[in-house]
């Protein structure tokens, strides 16, 4: 029988920002012509328009309004209201992105509440790194907020960062707050909370392509919601949930689970959550009572709360993150 409210495949939407490369087209295998400096591929997030199928031409956000826990969830509803709250996407850095940070919900509901975000934690999941490559993570030792900003203003603040190198594999928890950068020659998986609230402190002198101007920075923002001390903890060690599945990461805003063959195939959506599943290595497909949806590398597939019982079936390569909002 056919179900109101079916999985969605969305449209992604692509970003070709000044430290964007080729990898990730090529990764995608996009079709030609392909950008230049492809920096993200934002898979799911309110905007995305959906692709197929009875919502066809409908944007997350819009079906949320009109579905609201039966897209969402129970308890992402009682936390968010009608609103899709997750953002998924996949970030190629060819060069090094600014040092900057983001602010917390309470931060961005008190100075930042005309923009309707929230505060920003995030996660990554690497997918290619170059030899050597590292990501910046808070701060090598305590520094005063004073001392912070007169390094931004001589140039020497790369020095008071520390970097955490990374390989395939590694994830990463970015708490809101945190002084981090994904440097130059990496490739990854991000999963945030739905915001754009982004403070950049320090950009290396780079200018706009199109202004010619320098980038803005945000340092009065960024002195006021930053932890300028060392990281507790940057890469983060996965659980073992049973055959085929690991928990990567889990916060308030959202869990994130990596899937491999031999995981369970017979499961049903938690009427709290909607659940995102993004295909990052093989191939898989979800059958439901309404039909078959099969996933290929890069591809992402938003299982609404309401869809109950579905099927999950791995090829023996593949490998899927679930995302969902934990209660």
């Amino acid at each position: 029988m056919s179900h109101p409210l079916p999985p969605l495949r969305t449209m992604p939407r692509l970003v070709e920002p000044i430290w964007g490369g080729q990898r990730l087209a090529a990764w995608l295998n996009l079709a030609a012509p392909r950008p230049s400096r492809l920096g993200e591929s934002w898979l799911v997030y309110d905007a995305n328009l959906v692709v197929g199928g009875p919502c066809a031409g409908r944007s997350l956000g819009a079906l949320a309004m009109s579905y609201g826990a039966a897209l969402v969830g129970t308890h992402t509803v009682a936390r968010y209201g009608a609103d899709f709250p997750l953002l998924a996407k996949f970030i190629d850095a060819a060069d090094r992105l600014s040092i900057q940070v983001h602010p917390d919900d309470g931060y961005a509901h008190r100075l930042e509440a005309h923009t309707g975000f929230h505060g920003k934690t995030e996660a990554w999941y690497i997918l290619d790194a170059l030899p050597g490559a590292s990501i910046t993570h808070g701060l090598v030792q305590p520094a005063t907020r004073e001392a912070f900003a007169a390094a931004v203003a001589d140039g020497s603040v790369e020095q008071l960062m520390a970097q955490v190198p990374v390989v395939p594999g590694d994830v990463i928890f970015v708490p809101a707050g945190t002084l981090h950068a994904i440097n130059a020659g990496i490739m990854l998986f991000e999963i945030q909370q739905k915001s754009d609230l982004t403070y950049r402190v320090y950009d290396y002198g780079r200018r706009d392509a199109r202004t010619g101007q320098l980038r803005e920075l945000h340092l009065a923002q960024a002195l006021e919601v930053s932890q300028f001390t060392p990281s507790a903890q940057a890469k983060v060690t996965p659980a073992a949930l049973g055959s085929g599945r690991d928990e990567l990461v889990r916060c308030p805003y959202f869990a994130l689970e990596r899937w491999t063959h031999g995981a369970p195939s017979e499961l049903t959506t938690d009427p709290g959550s909607f659940e995102i599943w993004t295909v990052i290595a093989g191939a898989a497909e979800v059958h439901w009572d309404g039909g078959v949806y099969a996933m290929g590398r890069g591809d992402a597939l938003v299982l609404p709360a309401s869809l109950g019982r579905y099927r999950l079936v791995l090829e023996p390569e593949a490998l899927l993150l679930r995302a969902y909002v934990p209660e």
